[in-house]
């Protein structure tokens, strides 16, 4: 009895998700505070991020879509941008390169919930060139460069073990000199087609603004929240 009791009481305990919210009151966005182009106001608020020490503030959810019209996100970080676009990098044999490869039209999400805020970003991926790729991998500490040889990204594996072994095994082979670029780890740079900026809002009166190219110009409009 005791037992089915804490599970009625448990279950009590997550149905009342359905009741969880709070009022956004950290500030709006007004149409005069916008630049003319996005990426302007995305520096800023990227900038504020660092600032406000938020965890992980270049985390992206990068949304792709497969084969079969099916959706997969996953989080990565970002580590370049500029008015050609926003940069990631991975494992080329992972299934998000696979489904870019087929489908290269994608969206990204900055989720900067102790703002109040979110970035999304709609356009299309394109790889990187391979010199741009090698001068990033230069810039990474040489563990995490070993670290691009070890995981054949999304394949299925039997043990954690599977991976420190390996890591060894080609942290001792190169030891010596630099680490070489695998062929199967490359960027990708996604460009601006859309971007979306959210600032929440008191009593859900959510302000959101959209970028979008219009004959090579930017074309802002306010949404509904």
């Amino acid at each position: 009895m005791i037992d089915i009791l804490n599970a009625m009481s448990d279950n009590d305990d997550l149905q009342q998700i359905a009741h969880l919210r709070r009022e956004y009151t950290r500030g709006g966005l007004r149409r005069r505070d916008l630049p003319a182009e996005p990426l302007a106001l995305f520096e800023r608020w990227l900038g504020q991020a660092c600032e406000a020490k938020l965890p992980d503030p270049t985390a992206m959810v990068v949304a792709t879509v497969d084969e079969n019209g099916q959706p997969w996100q996953r989080i990565v970080l970002l580590k370049q941008y500029d008015e050609k676009g926003l940069v990631f990098f991975t494992n080329l044999g992972s299934r998000k390169a696979h489904q870019i490869e087929k489908n290269p039209h994608v969206s990204l999400l900055f989720p900067w919930h102790m703002l109040e805020r979110q970035v999304m970003v709609v356009g299309k991926a394109e790889r990187l060139s391979t010199l741009e790729e090698v001068k990033y991998i230069r810039s990474r500490p040489r563990d995490s460069q070993i670290a691009a040889w070890v995981s054949k990204q999304s394949s299925r594996i039997s043990a954690r073990g599977i991976l420190e072994s390996k890591f060894l095994e080609l942290k001792q082979k190169f030891q010596q000199g630099e680490v070489p670029l695998p062929s199967f780890w490359g960027g990708f740079r996604i460009t601006i087609e859309q971007m979306e900026f959210w600032q929440g809002g008191e009593h859900r009166l959510h302000d959101r603004f959209l970028y979008q190219r219009d004959n090579g110009a930017w074309k802002i409009d306010r949404l509904a929240p």
